[in-house]
């Protein structure tokens, strides 16, 4: 069995909802599970540091779950058409992994959720890669033979998973949108398995 690690931010649920869907996609490739990790939210000024683990979700990520996995699955709300200060932060903080190689030759795919349809998703995704890009990763998206793609009024688009969340963060995932969170799981677990089995 082989680990994907779906790391992400999620404040108001949308984008861990996503997660959840990207990790059933995953699982239904043979011999492929979905660990999924959360990052501690950052503040101006830090009275308490944050603890261990969360009260409630993922366990917040740790170096090994990245040295451990086949592939890499970012998520993170669209703050502003760039991801949130927690995953950014995130990022900012593997500089050992990046000197190592740790993530050298591992798929990589990105996904988010906005508040409205033009709410800087793609931008978003697209930001997300950059970091990945210098770790080596290789980017996996989505592909137009997948036809929710091209169907649908909420969010998907090549460039990774995405949800509409709504001004006041209380839509569900529409059907096109968990299609293609589960096919972009699915797809990353299929280029992890060749890549392992190489």
């Amino acid at each position: 069995m082989a680990d994907i690690l779906i790391v992400y931010y999620s404040r108001g649920g949308a984008v861990a909802a996503l997660a959840r869907q990207i990790a059933r996609g995953i699982e239904e490739v043979a011999g492929m599970v979905a660990r999924l990790r959360t990052v501690p939210p950052v503040a101006p000024v830090t009275q308490v540091a944050a603890p261990a683990v969360p009260e409630q979700g993922a366990p917040y990520v740790e170096p090994r779950d990245l040295e451990e996995c086949a592939g890499v699955i970012l998520g993170s709300p669209t703050r502003f058409g760039n991801m949130a200060a927690p995953v950014k932060h995130f990022l900012d903080g593997l500089g050992a992994q990046w000197a190592s190689g740790t993530l050298v030759d591992k798929p990589a795919a990105v996904f988010t959720s906005t508040a409205t349809m033009h709410g800087g998703q793609e931008s978003t995704l697209l930001s997300m890669l950059i970091p990945l890009l210098h770790h080596g990763m290789l980017p996996v998206g989505i592909p137009f033979t997948e036809g929710a793609l091209t169907a649908t009024t909420t969010g998907g688009t090549p460039y990774g998973a995405s949800h509409v969340a709504g001004a006041a963060d209380d839509r569900p995932l529409s059907d096109d949108e968990k299609t293609l969170a589960r096919a972009l799981g699915r797809r990353v677990a299929r280029i992890a398995a060749k890549l392992e089995g190489s």
